[in-house]
């Protein structure tokens, strides 16, 4: 607020919880990259939760990519159910852009998001299922970059001409990033006036299709 740029800045997490999840106690390890860790930082998948909604409440935060582990369904089903209205619920680690993890998550309602990944699924093919089924459950999709990201421009084209409305592929720096959005320009100079910029409609850009 402060700065001028309320309403035009705002916040994605992305929390990748399974990271410093322990299936042994069920808890999750805030201090995990302490090398003196004591475990006094050891809460529980409720408690995660609430923090999630605390700053929520406190911080312009839109996004919320792997907020808990990847099986922990319950908490993500209760996050979503609880803020999954004002905040987008992204599963990356969730879903692996699988068809069959998306269609158990749109049944037990766990998030409202699908990060889409095209070589982590393995085939564009079940890519675009996956987006199909988020889509016309009303969910939004973001494409993704991965580690280990070459020059390869396909995923700006893929996030375009699927009218995803959300690209994530990092900061505006190293030739593998800067690739993606060169390419978007290049898109968006030849859609010419018939260039539409989700804005602030990112989670349903488009009708579901």
């Amino acid at each position: 607020a402060k700065a001028g740029y309320t309403d035009k800045v705002v916040i994605g997490m992305d929390v990748a919880a399974s990271e410093f999840y322990s299936d042994k106690d069920k808890t999750y390890d805030l201090n995990f990259k302490e090398e003196n860790n004591d475990g006094s930082q050891k809460i529980s998948g409720e408690s995660l939760k609430d923090v999630y909604k605390s700053f929520v409440s406190e911080y312009p935060i839109v996004s919320v990519e792997d907020p808990f582990d990847q099986d922990d369904w319950t908490h993500y089903a209760k996050l979503t159910e609880e803020i999954g209205e004002q905040v987008q619920i992204v599963g990356d680690d969730l879903l692996v852009t699988n068809p069959t993890r998306v269609a158990k998550a749109i049944k037990e309602k766990t998030c409202n998001a699908l990060l889409l990944k095209v070589n982590q699924i393995g085939s564009v093919t079940e890519s675009i299922e996956a987006v199909k089924m988020s889509k016309r459950a009303g969910w939004g999709v973001m494409t993704s970059h991965r580690s280990g990201e070459t020059e390869d421009t396909f995923i700006a084209d893929l996030a375009v001409g699927l009218a995803t409305g959300q690209i994530k592929t990092g900061a505006p720096c190293r030739s593998e990033r800067l690739a993606k959005y060169n390419q978007l320009l290049r898109i968006e100079e030849e859609l010419g006036d018939a260039a539409v910029y989700a804005g602030a409609k990112f989670r349903a850009p488009v009708e579901p299709y």
